[in-house]
Parts: structure tokens; C-alpha cells; sequence
């Protein structure tokens, strides 16, 4: 305990000494674009607690657009960049993409350094086209668009591409590949429950993948119904093939289990969308959290990292670490503000800006408000 107040006080007096008397940033520090720049994007780790670190994104923010203005177009383009999104928030090769452009740009670069960074990004590109061109093959041998009625979100692309943003090294070529499987699988799910499926054929469907068997009504049920049960437990025997043969089955079992946590929550989600129920914020919460999806995508990650993710990250994930608690909650609350006015104009009225507005009579702009800083 001791050593983390230390490195806390240590890390706080690294932002001290950009203050001046009077407790504010210095001026001074306007006067060097990349300084504050790299101010900016280290504004961008704090925490709640770091209020420091608050003033310094306040601070560098408030300048950033006027230094864009007076620095080299490369330098001004990765400003702008940053204000748009930091890197912190951003797809780590997407980030080295955009800075090799600009190191090449700097008249003290080492061409050395630059050959090999430029010869690493092609061969990356070279490695995610060759997995791409595997997951649109399994993709189109799998025919959605004629077993599926239109409802479903045709994405792969996406999702390959989200996929990258959760590891990109070349050794996790195979893991790329059935991670996009995975949540092409999640997406239908989510799909099928929140946009198609009626009440009974949700809870037919739901009912089967937690039996992980046909319940007594899906042979009634149509065929498009039949077809996601069908896709879903081919999914798993294909993770079970590859990840079982070393060993290692207890990953695919946890994972199944997360993924069926989602399906249950997917449910109730379209059970109070049913009946256009509007739940406290906090009962709201509790479920959309789980239906945002990310603990069970972080499973479906863990699967194929090998001897890096063992038995003990998944005991990990199931005790709902802080972490991962906070990115549902922060994605479930993005999902809902973007999602706002589509799920309003479908009649979908179970959505946490209306939990919101409800439980504590506020205005939407004041939901959104108060939601974004969460």
C-alpha cells in the first residue's frame, strides 16, 4: 500500500512542476505544440481521483486548436487527430500508422527506424488481409442473407476490424479469427432479440442454448429460428475443435458459459421491451451491463491467446473486476445515447436515457449529460 501512495504522490509532483505560482499551468508551455500535445494524450489516463490531471486536459484542450493553427501541416494534422480522438482511445496500430506518417515528416528522423516501422505495418496489412479473406469465405459459405430475413446486421468487415483493435500482434492471427466468429455469433444474438424474434421465439431460442439442446417448441419454431440455434452451437463444436485438441476445454466451457449469461440478458431485455417497461435506472443497469456484451467478449478473447489467458484469467473475469465493470458500463451507456433515437422510432422504450429521464425527471439533454461523464 505504501509504495502505490508513493507513486501516486511521485506521479501527482511530475504535473506539479508545470504549474506556476499561482497554481495554474504556465503559459509558457503554449509555446511548444508537441509538448502539449504529449501533455494532452497523458491527460487522457487519469482517474477519477486525478484531478490534476483534469486541470491539464482542461488546460491543453482549451490551446490545442489554436497550436494546430500555427504548426506544419504534419504536425497540425496529428492535433487535430488527437482532439478528434486520443490515442488512448484509439486502435494502437491505427495510432502507429498515423504516426509513421508524420515521424517521416520530421526533419531529425532515422530512415533506419522508419524502413523497419514502414516494413512491420506492411507485413501486419499483409497478415489481416489473409485472415480477412478466411472469415469472408467461412462468412459467405454461411449464406445469412438467405437464411436470415433482413434484420440482421451484415458487418463482418466490422467486426474483423473491431476485432484488430483487441490484439493486434502477428502471433494472434488464430485468435483474430475466432474472436470474429465470435461476435459475428454475439451480433446475431443481439440482432434476433432486440429486432426480430417475437416473444415466444425468444424464449425458445433462449431456452435451447441454455439447455444447449432444441427445447420442446423449436421444432415448431420457423426456420430462420432454427437456423441461428443451428449457427450457434456450430460455432462452439469449431472452438472446440481447435482449442480442446490442446488441452484446454474448460476455455470453450467458461466461454459458453458468459455467452449464455448474455443470451439470458438479451431476453430480458426484450421482455421489458415487450411491454414497453421502463425500469429503475438501476435494475436497468444491472441487466444492460451484461447485455452490452463485454464480459463475454472478453472470454471469447481469452480463447485464443494460448498459454497467456489460463484458467485463472477466466476465474478472474467471473468475480466482475472493476475494470471490465467500468468498460460495460461506459459502453452501455455510449450503445444507449447512440442508439437513442433509433430505438425511439421502433417503439423501444427500454433504454437507459429513458430509465433515466423517468427515475429522476430530468430533461434528455440533462440524461445525456450526466451519462457521459459516467
Amino acid at each position: 500500500m505504501y509504495n502505490k501512495i508513493l507513486q501516486s504522490l511521485m506521479y501527482i509532483d511530475a504535473f506539479k512542476r508545470f504549474k506556476g505560482d499561482d497554481g495554474k499551468f504556465m503559459d509558457s508551455l503554449t509555446k511548444d505544440a508537441k509538448g502539449m500535445l504529449s501533455l494532452y494524450e497523458a491527460a487522457h489516463l487519469r482517474t477519477t481521483r486525478d484531478y490534476i490531471m483534469d486541470e491539464a486536459l482542461s488546460f491543453t484542450a482549451k490551446h490545442m486548436e489554436s497550436l494546430a493553427g500555427r504548426s506544419s501541416s504534419h504536425l497540425s494534422r496529428l492535433i487535430q487527430n488527437a482532439l478528434g480522438l486520443s490515442q488512448h482511445w484509439n486502435m494502437e496500430i491505427l495510432v502507429a500508422m498515423e504516426y509513421i506518417s508524420f515521424y517521416e515528416q520530421e526533419k531529425d528522423h532515422d530512415d533506419t527506424l522508419l524502413k523497419f516501422s514502414k516494413l512491420n505495418f506492411k507485413l501486419l496489412q499483409l497478415i489481416y488481409l489473409k485472415e480477412f479473406k478466411m472469415v469472408t469465405k467461412w462468412y459467405k459459405e454461411l449464406d445469412f442473407a438467405s437464411k436470415l430475413p433482413p434484420y440482421f446486421r451484415d458487418r463482418v468487415v466490422e467486426l474483423h476490424f473491431f476485432v484488430i483493435s483487441m490484439y493486434f500482434e502477428p502471433h494472434f492471427s488464430s485468435a483474430r479469427i475466432m474472436l470474429t466468429k465470435f461476435v459475428t455469433a454475439e451480433t446475431i444474438i443481439d440482432d434476433t432479440f432486440d429486432r426480430y424474434a417475437s416473444m415466444s421465439e425468444s424464449e425458445s431460442l433462449a431456452k435451447s442454448l441454455e439447455r444447449w439442446a432444441p427445447d420442446k417448441d423449436m421444432d415448431k419454431q420457423p426456420e430462420y429460428l432454427k437456423f441461428v440455434f443451428k449457427f450457434i452451437l456450430d460455432v462452439f463444436k469449431d472452438f472446440e475443435r481447435e482449442v480442446g485438441s490442446e488441452g484446454r476445454s474448460y476455455i470453450v466451457k467458461s466461454t459458453l458459459e458468459e455467452f449464455k449469461i448474455l443470451v439470458k440478458a438479451n431476453l430480458d431485455l426484450a421482455k421489458w421491451a415487450q411491454i414497453a417497461h421502463v425500469p429503475s435506472f438501476e435494475d436497468y443497469m444491472v441487466v444492460g451491463e451484461l447485455e452490452v456484451s463485454w464480459y463475454a467478449s472478453t472470454a471469447g478473447t481469452f480463447m485464443g491467446m494460448g498459454h497467456i489467458a489460463m484458467k485463472e484469467a477466466y476465474e478472474r473475469l467471473k468475480s466482475r473486476p472493476k475494470l471490465i465493470q467500468a468498460i460495460s458500463i461506459n459502453g452501455r451507456l455510449m450503445n444507449d445515447m447512440t442508439g437513442f433515437e433509433d430505438d425511439m422510432s421502433r417503439g423501444y422504450v427500454t433504454n437507459g436515457i429513458n430509465c433515466y429521464m423517468k427515475q429522476y425527471g430530468v430533461t434528455k439533454a440533462e440524461a445525456y449529460k450526466t451519462n457521459s461523464i459516467h
